[in-house]
């Protein structure tokens, strides 16, 4: 909710508070949705009833808001600066986990977000809790064909990076020369990983090196470890 208001990309059509709620955090709501222009209306408790726990606040508060909108890649790709990074999903089809890697992915500087039509859920709710707001402000586009979509930004100048438990390299001995440009990440479903068609539009596929017993990570977790590391390694071949 509080992204949601800070953000402003959806539409705001109203904030309800419950009489008498003066909690600080629900203060700074009312002082968000007030700079924005957004209508709000003190109510009485058996008045709040949003059955979306996303519009719905356990200190007393709803927010009445818009479906979150998607973007044309033409438009993501404008509004980016370079260097880009963004991030692709083929069949990542679990709310949970599209929420966590989209939470993952703002807080490393991802300019955006790739979803397939199909294969892919909506921008919903559950998507909005798992990010932690993070979904607000992040860019997304969905696309017919992924495949396609990868070949377009391959021509545009980005190297296409897959992560692949079976790759021959090691995402940590990635040599400098990869990590300066434009790229996307692109992350498979857990179990199933990469289809063939996307497999094989890949620059470079590599692999999380695993020190334990388990053989994978979860889909948000290899998303954190990737993007995290891009950006450190981008840093240091840039700053040097």
């Amino acid at each position: 909710m509080r992204e949601a208001l800070r953000a402003r990309r959806r539409t705001l059509y109203e904030l309800c508070v419950r009489f008498g709620t003066l909690r600080p955090e629900v203060l700074e709501l009312v002082a968000l949705a007030e700079a924005g222009g957004v209508p709000v209306r003190r109510v009485a408790a058996e008045l709040l009833t949003a059955d979306d726990p996303a519009e719905r606040s356990g200190a007393g508060v709803e927010l009445a808001v818009g479906p979150l909108p998607e973007i044309a890649l033409e438009s993501l790709l404008a509004a980016a600066e370079s260097p880009t990074t963004l991030v692709a999903l083929d069949g990542v089809e679990d709310p949970q986990n599209l929420g966590a890697i989209a939470r993952v992915a703002e807080a490393a500087g991802v300019a955006g977000l790739l979803l397939t039509r199909r294969r892919s859920p909506p921008l919903s709710p559950a998507v909005a809790r798992a990010s932690a707001g993070a979904i607000e402000w992040l860019p997304t586009a969905r696309v017919p064909n992924l495949p396609r979509t990868l070949n377009y930004l391959k021509k545009e100048g980005f190297w296409i990076f897959g992560s692949d438990p079976e790759a021959a390299d090691e995402l940590f001995g990635l040599p400098d020369r990869l990590l300066t440009g434009d790229r996307v990440v692109v992350l498979g479903s857990e179990g199933r990983g990469l289809r063939r068609g996307v497999d094989q539009v890949l620059d470079h596929r590599v692999k999380i090196p695993m020190g334990g017993r388990v053989g994978s990570l979860n889909v948000s977790t290899a998303a954190a470890v990737m993007l995290f590391e891009l950006q450190r390694r981008s840093r240091l071949a840039t700053s040097g």
